[in-house]
């Protein structure tokens, strides 16, 4: 496998992090230290945890970083539903980023098989 910056899914959610960034601009101001500050770091986890393969030689530890960014892409869909409850994103902006989100999580899910189907990746 090569760079990891060539791997779409860690494009798609480095372009995830820069929405919710977007997103969370609007909310009150007194959440920036709880449900925003939350939602940002649980986006910032999936292309972090992503890149973090180039640190570590083996493939099962690969896996697990990207079991980890599975799980944050998890974390973040529920701060989103929460937000959306709370009337801090509007159905259309929630609809979108979940959408990314999700497509994030089966990407993961994919590239995680195939690591586990085939060693030689």
């Amino acid at each position: 496998m090569g760079n990891y910056k060539e791997l779409m899914v860690w494009q798609k959610s480095v372009d995830l992090v820069t929405d919710i960034y977007s997103y969370t601009k609007q909310f009150p101001k007194e959440e920036i230290y709880s449900l925003t500050s939350q939602i940002r770091r649980s986006s910032i986890s999936i292309p972090s945890n992503i890149a973090e393969r180039h640190s570590r030689r083996s493939r099962i530890d690969y896996i697990q970083f990207l079991k980890i960014a599975r799980g944050s892409c998890a974390e973040l869909e529920t701060q989103l539903m929460i937000s959306k409850n709370l009337d801090y994103l509007r159905l259309t902006e929630f609809n979108y980023l979940i959408q990314k989100s999700e497509e994030i999580s089966k990407m993961l899910n994919a590239l995680i098989t195939k690591l586990q189907v085939n060693p030689n990746t």
